[in-house]
């Protein structure tokens, strides 16, 4: 199993801040485990552009972005 291992924030639930990427990095390692390393690579690297361009962020890295517009660059990166 993979998962992101942050604790659950029950501070901010329901308030669109979490920030997504811990999870989404976590289907790019069950992709590699399952056989998928191409569409792990994607999704990896998918996540590296939006961290490094910088203006899709959450609160926790320094932007303000909301849980699904981060979630939202990652699908427009790959």
């Amino acid at each position: 199993m993979f998962e992101p291992v942050h604790g659950s924030a029950p501070d901010i639930a329901g308030k669109a801040i979490a920030n997504p990427i811990a999870q989404v990095w976590t289907g790019a390692m069950t992709l590699d485990h399952l056989g998928h390393a191409d569409a792990g690579r994607a999704v990896v690297r998918a996540i590296e552009r939006v961290v490094e361009d910088v203006k899709v962020l959450t609160r926790d890295p320094g932007g303000t972005a909301s849980t699904s517009d981060v979630g939202k660059a990652i699908v427009a990166a790959m």
